[in-house]
Parts: C-alpha cells; sequence; structure tokens
C-alpha cells in the first residue's frame, strides 16, 4: 500500500483563506447580504471553488462561525494562562479583558451578532449554540468558578456587545451611562 502524502491539498490550503474571509465578509454583510461571490473575491478565488470547498452557504457562514469561537476560546485561555491571582474571580476578569482586546477589530463581534439574527437556520442555529457552549464550558472548567459567576461573566459579554454595537457608550443620557457604567473597551 503506498505511503500517504503529508503534502496538504490545494483545498486544504484554501479552506483557511475562505474561512477567513468568510468571517470578514459576513461580519461586514450578514448573513443575508453576503454572496459567495463577496467571501470569493477576499480570498482570491472563483466562487465555483468556494462551493467545492463549503457546499452551501450556511455551511460557509457555519465554518465561519466555528473560526469565531476557536479564536474565542483561544483568546479566554490566553488571557486565563496570563494573570498571576489564578482566584476564580481573577481568571474571569482576565478573559472578559482578553475578549475585549480580541473584538477590538469588531468582525469577531458583528459575525456573532448576524449569527444571532438568523439563529432560526437550522445550521446556524446549531452552530451558535455550540460556540456558545464552548465558551461557556471553558470559562467553567479553566476558571473554576460557580455557575452563577460564569452565569455574569458571559451576560457582561453580551452586554458589552450591546453597548459596542449600538455605541451607547458614546451618549451622554441617564440610560445609556446606566448601562456603560463600569464598562471600558479598549481603543
Amino acid at each position: 500500500m503506498p505511503e500517504r502524502s503529508s503534502i496538504l491539498s490545494t483545498a486544504e490550503l484554501r479552506k483557511p483563506a475562505v474561512t477567513a474571509s468568510a468571517v470578514r465578509e459576513f461580519a461586514r454583510g450578514g448573513f443575508h447580504g453576503t454572496t459567495i461571490s463577496d467571501v470569493a473575491r477576499g480570498a482570491k478565488i472563483s466562487p465555483a471553488y468556494v462551493f467545492k470547498l463549503f457546499p452551501s452557504k450556511e455551511r460557509l457562514f457555519v465554518a465561519a462561525l466555528d473560526e469565531c469561537f476557536v479564536q474565542i476560546v483561544a483568546s479566554l485561555a490566553d488571557g486565563a494562562d496570563g494573570v498571576e491571582d489564578q482566584s476564580p474571580d481573577s481568571v474571569l476578569f482576565a478573559m472578559g479583558n482578553a475578549y475585549a482586546e480580541l473584538i477590538q477589530d469588531r468582525s469577531l463581534l458583528l459575525l456573532q451578532v448576524h449569527a444571532q439574527s438568523v439563529a432560526e437556520i437550522a445550521e446556524v442555529g446549531d452552530a451558535l449554540r455550540d460556540g456558545l457552549a464552548r465558551v461557556t464550558n471553558f470559562a467553567k472548567q479553566r476558571s473554576g468558578a460557580s455557575d452563577s459567576a460564569v452565569q455574569r461573566f458571559v451576560a457582561y459579554g453580551q452586554l458589552c456587545h450591546l453597548i459596542v454595537t449600538a455605541r451607547i457608550e458614546e451618549i451622554p443620557e441617564s440610560w445609556a451611562l446606566l448601562l456603560s457604567d463600569g464598562v471600558r473597551h479598549p481603543e
């Protein structure tokens, strides 16, 4: 039997570039506003080749969302590993800071928001729930925090999404000040 080559196929080499393009394009235009051609153009390949790699727009969006959550969990791990005080509260705080740094470019943040808006599409909803499960389970396992502390951590992250996407920190009205009190994001 011939030995398998360790050389990656062209398709295996192209998938990460297509997925990265999908993250950027779906973050910009959402599921409904982004075409396969948009993703192909960003990856510098043909739309037909994108369809060869990802046979449907849903599968391409799911791949982008999966990559989003891979990056989030990696960022949370880096934050947790980088803090000297390994108490549950300190670890969760460090994870939150690492996440705030990660979403400065907003692509991952916006992709999650777009995924929430089309979660009724079965594949997308499943991928979104899977990603949230990975984040929640990782935060719980790595921090050793209580269930209620992890719930607050995730809820606080969702509040941060709302503050950033709606630009609430720029509004001087009392309701906006109440929501954004104590919440700071890197510039």
